[in-house]
This record gives structure tokens, C-alpha cells and sequence, in this order.
């Protein structure tokens, strides 16, 4: 982890994580949860990223919301981002809506992405 990294997107997924660093353009931490995540690992994501921007990004089906509510109730000041329910995972989103979502928590994506093809 790079210091100057101060934004972190937790995501579910290696795939997940693969595209959103594909997109974006800024230096930025993505931290995969692998789908779960434990108490006690919770507890250390929530020391590792004290004073640090942190956004959740999650599928939008029953397991990215399960992992959401747990983020809400453990670590409430992350910034909750959101893909449309048509797309379900963040991996099969196409980029021009996935960058659009990062674009709009003000998150430097590569312009190339945000054209719809």
C-alpha cells in the first residue's frame, strides 16, 4: 500500500477489482473482500484506512447487499457506491456506466470509458 493512495474502493471480487483499476485514472487502493468478510478483518480494514477516503462498491444482489449492511453498521463513514441492478456485478457492468459511477464520487476515470460503445 502506497501512502499517497489516500482513496480505497473495497470491492468483492479480484474481477471486480481488475476493471475498476482498468478505469480509473488516480492512484487508488482497491481491496478485495473475496465475497466475505469477518469481524476481525473488518476491524482491521477499519484501522488500516482511518483518516482515508473509502468507498464500497458491491455487486447489486444478495451478497454485495449482506456485505453492504455489514459496511454501513462497522464502518459508517464509507462512501456507498452503487451500479444499476440491470448490470447485478460490478464485473459485468459495462465501463461507460462503471466509470460514470466513479466519475460522480469524484473519481478520476480514464475519459475513453465514460463513451458508451
Amino acid at each position: 500500500m502506497n501512502l499517497l493512495e489516500e482513496k480505497v474502493i473495497i470491492v468483492e471480487g479480484k474481477s471486480d477489482k481488475k476493471k475498476v483499476l482498468d478505469i480509473v485514472k488516480e492512484s487508488i487502493e482497491v481491496i478485495c473482500t473475496n465475497g466475505t468478510i469477518s469481524l476481525s478483518k473488518m476491524d482491521e480494514l477499519i484501522e488500516q484506512l482511518f483518516n482515508r477516503d473509502v468507498y464500497i462498491l458491491v455487486d447489486a444482489d444478495e451478497a454485495g447487499e449482506k456485505l453492504r449492511k455489514q459496511f454501513k453498521r462497522e464502518f459508517p463513514e464509507a462512501e456507498h457506491l452503487y451500479i444499476d441492478r440491470t448490470f447485478k456485478e460490478v464485473a459485468s457492468s459495462p465501463e461507460y456506466h462503471l466509470a460514470s459511477v466513479l466519475l460522480a464520487a469524484n473519481i478520476d476515470v480514464h475519459t475513453q470509458y465514460l463513451e458508451k460503445r
